[in-house]
Protein backbone atom coordinates (compact mmCIF):
# COMPACT_ATOMS: atom_id res chain seq x y z
CA UNK A 1 0.00 0.00 0.00
CA UNK A 2 2.62 2.28 -0.90
CA UNK A 3 2.16 3.05 -4.65
CA UNK A 4 3.12 6.78 -4.83
CA UNK A 5 6.54 5.18 -4.04
CA UNK A 6 6.71 2.50 -6.36
CA UNK A 7 4.29 0.48 -8.75
CA UNK A 8 5.13 -3.27 -9.47
CA UNK A 9 6.16 -3.48 -13.52
CA UNK A 10 3.19 -4.65 -15.25
CA UNK A 11 3.59 -8.00 -17.08
CA UNK A 12 2.70 -6.21 -20.32
CA UNK A 13 5.53 -3.73 -20.01
CA UNK A 14 8.30 -6.51 -18.99
CA UNK A 15 7.49 -8.51 -22.54
CA UNK A 16 7.54 -5.59 -24.27
CA UNK A 17 10.83 -4.62 -22.91
CA UNK A 18 12.47 -7.94 -23.22
CA UNK A 19 13.44 -8.06 -26.98
CA UNK A 20 15.71 -4.84 -26.10
CA UNK A 21 17.61 -6.76 -23.67
CA UNK A 22 19.22 -8.89 -25.91
CA UNK A 23 18.00 -9.92 -29.41
CA UNK A 24 17.84 -5.89 -30.31
CA UNK A 25 20.66 -4.82 -28.49
CA UNK A 26 21.59 -1.76 -30.71
CA UNK A 27 22.63 1.43 -29.75
CA UNK A 28 20.19 4.41 -31.20
CA UNK A 29 23.43 6.43 -32.09
CA UNK A 30 24.74 4.13 -34.29
CA UNK A 31 23.84 3.91 -38.23
CA UNK A 32 24.12 0.36 -39.12
CA UNK A 33 20.33 -2.11 -39.40
CA UNK A 34 20.20 -3.78 -35.71
CA UNK A 35 21.12 0.36 -33.92
CA UNK A 36 18.41 1.79 -36.51
CA UNK A 37 15.97 -0.61 -35.37
CA UNK A 38 16.45 0.31 -31.52
CA UNK A 39 16.64 4.39 -32.59
CA UNK A 40 12.81 3.84 -34.41
CA UNK A 41 11.41 1.93 -31.45
CA UNK A 42 12.85 4.88 -29.66
CA UNK A 43 11.20 7.16 -31.76
CA UNK A 44 8.09 5.23 -31.64
CA UNK A 45 7.74 5.30 -27.61
CA UNK A 46 8.54 8.95 -27.78
CA UNK A 47 5.54 9.65 -30.13
CA UNK A 48 3.16 7.72 -28.06
CA UNK A 49 4.02 9.13 -25.12
CA UNK A 50 3.75 12.56 -26.81
CA UNK A 51 0.58 11.71 -27.81
CA UNK A 52 -1.00 10.25 -24.73
CA UNK A 53 0.00 13.91 -22.69
CA UNK A 54 -1.11 16.16 -25.96
CA UNK A 55 2.56 16.86 -26.91
CA UNK A 56 4.68 16.81 -29.74
CA UNK A 57 6.83 14.43 -30.76
CA UNK A 58 9.64 16.60 -30.89
CA UNK A 59 9.25 17.75 -27.28
CA UNK A 60 10.04 14.92 -25.23
CA UNK A 61 13.11 14.25 -23.45
CA UNK A 62 13.67 10.97 -21.96
CA UNK A 63 16.00 11.43 -18.43
CA UNK A 64 16.60 8.71 -16.28
CA UNK A 65 13.01 9.85 -13.80
CA UNK A 66 11.70 12.12 -12.24
CA UNK A 67 14.59 13.66 -10.08
CA UNK A 68 16.57 14.38 -13.50
CA UNK A 69 13.85 15.95 -14.83
CA UNK A 70 13.04 18.37 -12.07
CA UNK A 71 16.23 19.42 -11.71
CA UNK A 72 17.15 19.97 -15.69
CA UNK A 73 13.90 21.65 -15.97
CA UNK A 74 14.62 24.33 -13.16
CA UNK A 75 18.46 24.60 -14.07
CA UNK A 76 17.61 24.42 -17.90
CA UNK A 77 15.12 27.48 -17.93
CA UNK A 78 17.26 29.47 -15.36
CA UNK A 79 20.23 29.27 -16.71
CA UNK A 80 18.50 30.14 -20.17
CA UNK A 81 16.87 33.09 -18.90
CA UNK A 82 19.17 34.23 -16.31
CA UNK A 83 20.03 37.71 -18.57
CA UNK A 84 16.21 38.78 -18.44
CA UNK A 85 15.86 38.34 -14.72
CA UNK A 86 16.78 36.31 -11.91
CA UNK A 87 13.30 35.23 -10.07
CA UNK A 88 11.96 31.75 -9.33
CA UNK A 89 8.47 30.78 -8.04
CA UNK A 90 7.71 27.63 -6.45
CA UNK A 91 5.54 26.32 -3.32
CA UNK A 92 6.12 25.22 0.06
CA UNK A 93 5.03 21.99 -0.31
CA UNK A 94 7.38 20.66 -3.77
CA UNK A 95 9.36 17.46 -3.30
CA UNK A 96 12.58 17.85 -2.66
CA UNK A 97 13.96 17.29 -5.95
CA UNK A 98 12.38 20.74 -6.79
CA UNK A 99 13.66 22.37 -3.16
CA UNK A 100 16.69 21.65 -3.58
CA UNK A 101 17.40 22.25 -6.90
CA UNK A 102 15.68 26.08 -5.82
CA UNK A 103 18.37 26.04 -2.67
CA UNK A 104 21.25 25.48 -5.14
CA UNK A 105 19.66 28.13 -8.10
CA UNK A 106 19.65 30.46 -4.55
CA UNK A 107 23.25 29.45 -3.93
CA UNK A 108 23.76 30.51 -8.29
CA UNK A 109 22.44 33.92 -7.32
CA UNK A 110 18.83 32.98 -8.20
CA UNK A 111 16.22 34.76 -6.31
CA UNK A 112 13.33 31.73 -5.37
CA UNK A 113 9.76 32.80 -3.48
CA UNK A 114 8.53 29.75 -1.38
CA UNK A 115 4.64 30.20 -1.65
CA UNK A 116 2.60 29.25 1.26
CA UNK A 117 -0.29 27.05 1.12
CA UNK A 118 -4.08 26.87 2.92
CA UNK A 119 -4.32 23.93 5.37
CA UNK A 120 -5.40 21.94 2.65
CA UNK A 121 -2.22 22.40 0.80
CA UNK A 122 -3.25 24.17 -1.87
CA UNK A 123 -1.35 27.10 -3.89
CA UNK A 124 -4.22 29.55 -5.12
CA UNK A 125 -3.62 31.35 -8.74
CA UNK A 126 -3.98 34.90 -7.08
CA UNK A 127 -0.92 33.82 -4.52
CA UNK A 128 1.21 32.93 -7.93
CA UNK A 129 0.19 36.77 -9.83
CA UNK A 130 1.15 38.71 -6.66
CA UNK A 131 4.43 37.22 -6.29
CA UNK A 132 5.10 37.92 -9.85
CA UNK A 133 7.59 41.02 -10.23
CA UNK A 134 9.52 42.44 -13.28
CA UNK A 135 12.11 39.66 -12.71
CA UNK A 136 10.26 36.86 -12.67
CA UNK A 137 11.71 34.05 -14.71
CA UNK A 138 10.18 30.62 -14.06
CA UNK A 139 7.23 29.36 -12.03
CA UNK A 140 7.32 25.35 -10.87
CA UNK A 141 4.12 24.48 -9.01
CA UNK A 142 3.74 20.86 -8.67
CA UNK A 143 0.91 19.01 -10.12
CA UNK A 144 0.23 16.22 -7.34
CA UNK A 145 1.53 16.26 -4.26
CA UNK A 146 3.17 13.23 -3.49
CA UNK A 147 2.70 12.99 0.13
CA UNK A 148 -0.49 14.26 0.59
CA UNK A 149 -1.95 13.68 -2.62
CA UNK A 150 -3.58 17.28 -3.11
CA UNK A 151 -3.99 18.42 -6.47
CA UNK A 152 -3.41 21.93 -7.65
CA UNK A 153 -4.76 24.20 -10.12
CA UNK A 154 -2.15 23.92 -13.01
CA UNK A 155 -4.24 25.04 -15.73
CA UNK A 156 -5.59 28.24 -13.73
CA UNK A 157 -1.88 29.19 -12.12
CA UNK A 158 -0.24 28.62 -15.88
CA UNK A 159 -3.28 30.96 -17.54
CA UNK A 160 -2.13 33.86 -14.63
CA UNK A 161 1.63 33.48 -15.39
CA UNK A 162 0.81 33.34 -19.45
CA UNK A 163 -1.11 36.87 -18.76
CA UNK A 164 1.57 38.67 -16.31
CA UNK A 165 4.39 37.93 -19.29
CA UNK A 166 1.87 39.36 -22.02
CA UNK A 167 1.45 42.21 -19.82
CA UNK A 168 5.14 42.44 -18.94
CA UNK A 169 6.24 41.74 -22.40
CA UNK A 170 8.63 38.86 -20.56
CA UNK A 171 9.02 35.43 -20.95
CA UNK A 172 7.84 33.56 -17.76
CA UNK A 173 8.56 29.70 -18.10
CA UNK A 174 5.77 27.08 -16.42
CA UNK A 175 6.54 23.94 -14.88
CA UNK A 176 4.93 21.43 -13.29
CA UNK A 177 5.99 18.22 -11.84
CA UNK A 178 3.35 15.99 -12.57
CA UNK A 179 5.31 12.75 -11.35
CA UNK A 180 2.69 11.66 -9.13
CA UNK A 181 -0.32 12.48 -11.64
CA UNK A 182 0.52 11.04 -14.92
CA UNK A 183 -0.91 8.07 -15.48
CA UNK A 184 -3.59 8.91 -12.55
CA UNK A 185 -5.15 11.94 -13.70
CA UNK A 186 -5.95 13.48 -17.61
CA UNK A 187 -2.75 15.16 -18.21
CA UNK A 188 -3.04 17.47 -21.23
CA UNK A 189 0.10 19.77 -21.61
CA UNK A 190 -2.03 21.87 -24.31
CA UNK A 191 -5.15 22.18 -22.59
CA UNK A 192 -2.70 23.21 -19.49
CA UNK A 193 -0.82 25.33 -21.65
CA UNK A 194 2.53 24.72 -19.56
CA UNK A 195 5.88 25.18 -21.24
CA UNK A 196 7.71 21.64 -19.17
CA UNK A 197 6.49 18.71 -17.28
CA UNK A 198 8.10 15.82 -15.57
CA UNK A 199 7.44 12.59 -15.12
CA UNK A 200 8.51 9.09 -14.21
CA UNK A 201 7.90 5.80 -15.36
CA UNK A 202 7.95 3.72 -12.02
CA UNK A 203 4.81 5.50 -11.02
CA UNK A 204 2.44 3.87 -13.32
CA UNK A 205 3.30 0.37 -13.62
CA UNK A 206 6.91 1.36 -15.68
CA UNK A 207 10.47 0.82 -14.80
CA UNK A 208 12.99 2.13 -12.48
CA UNK A 209 15.34 4.50 -14.16
CA UNK A 210 12.97 6.28 -16.60
CA UNK A 211 11.03 9.10 -16.95
CA UNK A 212 10.87 12.26 -19.54
CA UNK A 213 10.63 15.63 -19.44
CA UNK A 214 8.36 18.03 -22.03
CA UNK A 215 9.74 20.93 -23.18
CA UNK A 216 7.56 22.67 -25.12
CA UNK A 217 8.93 23.75 -28.83
CA UNK A 218 10.67 27.13 -27.95
CA UNK A 219 11.06 27.28 -24.35
CA UNK A 220 14.06 28.88 -23.63
CA UNK A 221 16.21 25.52 -22.26
CA UNK A 222 20.08 25.28 -21.38
CA UNK A 223 21.04 21.76 -21.56
CA UNK A 224 22.41 20.52 -17.85
CA UNK A 225 24.27 17.12 -19.41
CA UNK A 226 26.75 17.29 -21.78
CA UNK A 227 27.81 14.83 -24.16
CA UNK A 228 27.22 12.95 -27.46
CA UNK A 229 24.50 15.32 -27.96
CA UNK A 230 21.23 12.59 -27.76
CA UNK A 231 17.88 13.69 -27.23
CA UNK A 232 18.32 16.68 -30.20
CA UNK A 233 21.11 18.25 -27.86
CA UNK A 234 18.71 18.14 -24.85
CA UNK A 235 19.69 15.30 -22.65
CA UNK A 236 23.37 13.59 -24.26
CA UNK A 237 23.99 9.69 -22.91
CA UNK A 238 22.83 6.52 -24.72
CA UNK A 239 19.03 6.02 -24.36
CA UNK A 240 17.73 3.53 -21.96
CA UNK A 241 16.20 1.68 -25.02
CA UNK A 242 14.23 -0.78 -22.53
CA UNK A 243 12.81 0.94 -20.25
CA UNK A 244 12.13 3.77 -23.04
CA UNK A 245 10.30 0.84 -24.51
CA UNK A 246 8.82 -0.04 -21.31
CA UNK A 247 7.61 3.53 -19.99
CA UNK A 248 5.65 3.70 -22.94
CA UNK A 249 4.04 0.81 -23.02
CA UNK A 250 3.40 1.36 -19.24
CA UNK A 251 1.66 5.02 -19.83
CA UNK A 252 -0.11 3.32 -22.92
CA UNK A 253 -2.00 0.64 -20.21
CA UNK A 254 -2.24 3.29 -17.89
CA UNK A 255 -4.31 5.41 -19.40
CA UNK A 256 -6.59 2.68 -21.13
CA UNK A 257 -7.29 1.61 -17.65
CA UNK A 258 -7.26 4.67 -15.57
CA UNK A 259 -11.13 5.20 -15.29
CA UNK A 260 -12.07 1.93 -14.12
CA UNK A 261 -8.72 1.97 -11.98
CA UNK A 262 -9.30 5.32 -10.14
CA UNK A 263 -13.21 4.03 -9.16
CA UNK A 264 -11.18 0.94 -7.57
CA UNK A 265 -9.11 2.97 -5.64
CA UNK A 266 -11.25 5.59 -4.42
CA UNK A 267 -13.67 3.49 -2.96
CA UNK A 268 -10.85 2.02 -1.28
CA UNK A 269 -9.64 5.08 -0.29
CA UNK A 270 -12.74 6.09 1.42
CA UNK A 271 -13.43 2.81 3.03
CA UNK A 272 -9.94 3.39 4.51
CA UNK A 273 -10.60 7.38 5.31
CA UNK A 274 -14.07 6.75 6.90
CA UNK A 275 -13.12 3.94 9.17
CA UNK A 276 -10.39 5.29 10.28
CA UNK A 277 -11.86 9.16 11.19
CA UNK A 278 -14.94 7.49 12.40
CA UNK A 279 -13.33 4.84 14.76
CA UNK A 280 -9.99 6.84 16.28
CA UNK A 281 -9.79 10.00 18.42
CA UNK A 282 -7.33 11.67 17.68
CA UNK A 283 -6.57 11.71 14.25
CA UNK A 284 -6.17 14.00 11.42
CA UNK A 285 -6.75 13.81 7.59
CA UNK A 286 -3.69 15.84 5.17
CA UNK A 287 -4.66 17.32 2.11
CA UNK A 288 -7.96 18.13 0.65
CA UNK A 289 -11.14 15.98 1.48
CA UNK A 290 -11.94 15.59 -2.28
CA UNK A 291 -9.82 17.43 -4.89
CA UNK A 292 -7.25 14.62 -4.13
CA UNK A 293 -5.29 11.71 -5.82
CA UNK A 294 -7.89 8.65 -5.82
CA UNK A 295 -5.78 6.46 -4.77
CA UNK A 296 -3.76 8.78 -1.42
CA UNK A 297 -4.73 8.93 2.14
CA UNK A 298 -2.35 10.54 4.65
CA UNK A 299 -3.32 10.65 8.09
CA UNK A 300 -1.93 12.11 10.80
CA UNK A 301 -2.25 9.98 14.69
CA UNK A 302 -1.89 12.16 17.83
CA UNK A 303 0.48 11.10 20.56
CA UNK A 304 1.97 8.11 18.21
CA UNK A 305 5.26 8.00 16.49
CA UNK A 306 4.33 7.61 12.72
CA UNK A 307 7.41 5.08 12.23
CA UNK A 308 6.81 2.80 15.24
CA UNK A 309 3.08 2.46 13.76
CA UNK A 310 4.92 1.35 10.23
CA UNK A 311 6.97 -0.74 11.86
CA UNK A 312 4.08 -2.37 13.10
CA UNK A 313 1.94 -2.59 9.81
CA UNK A 314 5.66 -3.46 8.62
CA UNK A 315 5.50 -6.83 11.18
CA UNK A 316 2.01 -7.66 9.71
CA UNK A 317 2.35 -7.75 6.49
CA UNK A 318 1.43 -3.92 5.64
CA UNK A 319 3.82 -1.98 3.54
CA UNK A 320 3.05 1.81 3.94
CA UNK A 321 5.20 5.12 4.22
CA UNK A 322 5.55 7.96 6.69
CA UNK A 323 5.34 10.00 3.25
CA UNK A 324 8.05 10.63 0.72
CA UNK A 325 10.33 7.20 -0.06
CA UNK A 326 12.78 9.73 -1.60
CA UNK A 327 13.05 11.36 2.21
CA UNK A 328 12.24 8.55 4.41
CA UNK A 329 14.87 8.27 6.54
CA UNK A 330 15.05 11.78 7.20
CA UNK A 331 14.10 12.28 11.40
CA UNK A 332 12.82 15.86 10.30
CA UNK A 333 9.02 16.53 10.15
CA UNK A 334 7.33 16.20 6.87
CA UNK A 335 7.78 19.75 5.26
CA UNK A 336 4.36 19.24 3.99
CA UNK A 337 2.73 18.32 6.89
CA UNK A 338 4.30 21.26 8.56
CA UNK A 339 3.60 23.76 5.71
CA UNK A 340 -0.62 22.66 5.76
CA UNK A 341 -0.62 23.59 9.79
CA UNK A 342 0.49 20.46 11.67
CA UNK A 343 2.62 20.91 14.62
CA UNK A 344 6.07 19.10 14.48
CA UNK A 345 4.87 16.39 16.72
CA UNK A 346 1.79 15.67 14.68
CA UNK A 347 3.51 15.93 11.95
CA UNK A 348 5.89 12.49 13.29
CA UNK A 349 2.25 10.78 13.78
CA UNK A 350 1.81 10.45 10.61
CA UNK A 351 1.45 7.72 7.71
CA UNK A 352 0.31 7.66 4.27
CA UNK A 353 -1.42 5.03 2.23
CA UNK A 354 -1.57 5.02 -1.14
CA UNK A 355 -3.30 2.20 -3.45
CA UNK A 356 -3.06 0.51 -6.47
CA UNK A 357 -5.22 -1.81 -8.79
CA UNK A 358 -3.60 -5.07 -7.53
CA UNK A 359 -5.08 -4.15 -3.76
CA UNK A 360 -8.49 -5.62 -2.64
CA UNK A 361 -11.06 -4.90 -0.66
CA UNK A 362 -9.97 -7.67 2.09
CA UNK A 363 -6.67 -5.86 2.05
CA UNK A 364 -8.35 -2.40 3.16
CA UNK A 365 -10.04 -4.48 5.51
CA UNK A 366 -6.97 -6.31 7.28
CA UNK A 367 -5.32 -2.87 6.86
CA UNK A 368 -8.41 -0.89 9.01
CA UNK A 369 -8.52 -3.99 11.47
CA UNK A 370 -4.99 -4.27 12.26
CA UNK A 371 -4.06 -0.10 12.44
CA UNK A 372 -7.39 0.29 14.98
CA UNK A 373 -5.48 -2.47 16.99
CA UNK A 374 -2.41 -1.24 16.85
CA UNK A 375 -3.24 2.03 17.59
CA UNK A 376 -4.97 0.95 20.69
CA UNK A 377 -1.84 -0.99 22.01
CA UNK A 378 0.42 1.92 21.25
CA UNK A 379 -1.63 4.56 23.08
CA UNK A 380 -1.72 2.22 25.80
CA UNK A 381 2.39 1.68 25.51
CA UNK A 382 3.92 5.47 26.88
CA UNK A 383 7.02 4.78 25.74
CA UNK A 384 6.10 4.07 22.47
CA UNK A 385 3.94 6.78 22.02
CA UNK A 386 4.56 10.55 21.65
CA UNK A 387 4.97 12.10 25.22
CA UNK A 388 1.35 14.04 25.76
Amino acid sequence: MDHASTTPVRREVLEAMWPYFGQSFGNPSSIYTLAQEARKVVDDSREMIAHLIGARTGDIVFTSGGTESDNAALKGASVALQKTGNHIITSSVEHHAVLHTCYQLEQMGFDVTYLPVDEYGKVHPDQVKEAITDDTILVSIMFANNEIGTLQPISDISSVVKQEAESRNRTIVMHTDAVQAVGSVMVNVRDLDIDMLSMSAHKFGGPKGIGALYIRRGTPFEPQQMGGGQERQRRSGTENVPSIVGMSKALELALEDKIKVNKHNRFLRDKIISNVLDKIEGVHLNGHPTDRLDNNVNISFENIEGETLLQGLDLAGIYASSGSACSSASLEPSHVLVSIGRSAKVAQGSIRITLGQDNTEDQVDYFISTLLNLVQKLRNMPSLSLSK
